[in-house]
């Protein structure tokens, strides 16, 4: 079965499995996912969901984010880690927003990686999930979860992120990247993957090796 064939079975389980499967990150607007996506890198989504509950309070625009105390908005963001890059990072977008996009997050991938800190992960997320944009969004889930399956022998996200875009349904991309967090942490972990009591253990080259050594 090539892997085209595969992703398409693999979708079919994890719309039971994972029927409801969308962004972990809360946000109420398209400026506070484009930041919550930035701080999410090297953090978990459910620290991420913490830290804005009152960061979005008190930063309720994009003027809010730009004319911040620098200082100030690295100690509101510090459990994320990196928050010094972060901070500077967020800073300067909003104002970049402000100054080139009349305050307004852009539609367009290409728009979307001029702004600092902004990498294909956070602009295909934003696509998706704001505009309805089909994008392929490689977290550290789904790379692992591509590489385990055999969907993908690359390291690099963005080779992992065209390597999905031929063998995923178009229609199917967002939402299959959701799933594959979901899956990754439901059942297969970075440390210990449970293929046991995996639906797609059929489909998936590491879990078929684990079962036939077994």
């Amino acid at each position: 079965m090539d892997k085209r064939a595969r992703v398409i079975e693999i979708i079919k389980i994890f719309d039971v499995l994972y029927s409801d499967a969308d962004c972990t990150l809360d946000y109420k607007d398209p400026l506070q996912l484009l930041i919550s996506t930035q701080l999410a890198a090297q953090c978990t989504d459910a620290r991420v969901n913490i830290v804005t509950q009152s960061l979005y309070k008190k930063y309720k625009s994009v003027f809010d984010f730009a004319n911040a105390d620098l200082n100030e908005l690295e100690q509101d963001i510090k459990p994320t880690g990196f928050y010094h890059n972060k901070a500077r990072n967020i800073k300067e977008t909003c104002k970049m927003l402000i100054d080139k996009f009349k305050g307004k997050v852009p539609d367009n991938l290409n728009d979307l990686l001029t702004l600092p800190g902004v990498g294909r992960k956070t602009a295909n997320l934003v696509l998706s999930d704001i505009y309805g944009i089909p994008g392929i969004v490689i977290d550290t889930h789904a790379k692992r979860l591509s590489n385990r399956i055999g969907l993908s022998k690359n390291e690099d996200p963005t080779k992992i992120e065209f390597d999905l875009m031929e063998i995923v349904p178009k229609e199917n991309w967002s939402k299959f990247c959701h799933q594959l967090v979901y899956h990754g942490r439901a059942v297969c972990q970075a440390r210990k993957p449970e293929c046991a009591k995996c639906g797609i253990l059929d489909y998936c080259d590491y879990g078929v090796n684990q079962i036939r050594n077994s």
